[in-house]
């Protein structure tokens, strides 16, 4: 099969692979269908996180090709969505609901078989993929499916984990398409006013449509400021910081109000945190990675119904061809977020 590899910081090439087989009775093999480039793999593209050379990516929707004998729950032929995180759904932790942390599972590509290629060997694939009711979706919600394997899910693990609720007053720091998707999910889960922090008129044009009330031009402390003057001094009630560099983090508790809560999704590069400052203004930090597998249900009949269109972020298209453009498009901010055209259903 064809498949993404990386080979070092700012070469990504299309390579002939191994197809993918069964070796434990848990799995599956999915044929894929979309895939894309993640925020996360920007680290490993720009050099900034280690990352071994060889198949790449997480993101990915597809078509079942065969299941090992114990897979109960998925059958040859289904359309599925895959968390880029495989979990077995039965430990304490995903009981938790924690799969990201699940004591059985792992990341892809940790399997062997990138997100970014014509197919992926699933482990555990009872407790990883999610089957699609229905048939014949639309491109649109095909790309919004294909949100479901990351990147709304983890806009939505910061939503949650900053506390947000009906009437609340948030903050989302990011404007890329996790910020962009954490916009959409507060606004779904009824915030009252969603400030978004970008300074990009394109991405601004859309945190407006997925639902932010106001825009924040500013970065560092005249962004403080500028939250400060929009909430009367106060901050906000809830705060999501899809970055993951030191600035932004900074700026994110900084706009905090007293008591809240900041929910983190950005991969942290260089962050310290301000112990003293959160002591005293009570403000606290969670969030890590998203356990995508556990909201999936919850967002599932969403974007099946169109009440949300999350694939509205992805603003660059291409087959697996044009792998290494899709990269460049995405470091250079030329694009919010690339997809793949693999396969077909």
């Amino acid at each position: 099969m064809r498949a993404a590899v990386f080979n070092e910081p700012g070469s990504i090439t299309v390579a002939e692979r191994p197809d993918p087989v069964i070796k434990e009775p848990t799995d599956a093999i999915v044929r894929v269908v979309l895939s894309c480039v993640c925020g996360s793999d920007l680290w490993y593209y720009r050099g900034e996180s280690p990352f071994a050379p060889g198949p790449i990516g997480h993101e990915f929707i597809g078509v079942v090709e065969d299941v090992g004998s114990e897979v109960r729950n998925i059958a040859k032929g289904d359309f599925v969505i895959s968390p880029f995180a495989f979990s077995d759904g039965t430990c304490p932790h995903c009981r938790h609901g924690i799969t990201s942390a699940c004591s059985a599972g792992g990341f892809f590509p940790s399997n062997g078989d990138g997100g970014q290629g014509e197919a992926v060997r699933v482990p555990l694939a009872d407790g990883t993929l999610v089957a699609v009711p229905g048939s014949g979706h639309s491109d649109e919600t095909m790309a919004s499916l294909l949100t479901l394997s990351d990147v709304l899910a983890t806009g939505h693990h910061a939503a949650v984990c900053a506390g947000v609720k009906p009437g609340s007053v948030v903050a989302v720091v990011g404007d890329g398409a996790v910020g962009l998707s954490g916009v959409l999910a507060t606004a779904r889960l009824g915030a009252e006013r969603v400030i978004a922090l970008s300074r990009n008129p394109v991405r601004q044009q859309l945190a407006s449509e997925f639902g932010a009330t106001e825009i924040v031009e500013a970065r560092g402390e005249e962004a403080t400021a500028a939250v400060k003057e929009l909430t009367d001094g106060v901050g906000a009630d809830a705060v999501l910081e899809c970055v993951g560099t030191a600035q932004a983090m900074q700026t994110a508790i900084s706009i905090a109000r007293p008591g809240s809560m900041v929910g983190y999704v950005g991969v942290p590069h260089g962050v310290e945190l301000p112990i003293g400052d959160m002591f005293f203004r009570n403000v606290g930090v969670r969030g890590g990675s998203a356990p995508v597998r556990a909201y999936i249900p919850e967002l599932l009949p969403d974007v099946l119904e169109e009440r949300i269109n999350p694939g509205r972020v992805f603003d660059h298209a291409t087959d697996l061809d044009g792998v290494a453009e899709a990269y460049e498009a995405m470091d250079e901010r030329r694009a919010i977020k690339s997809l793949l055209r693999i396969g077909t259903v």
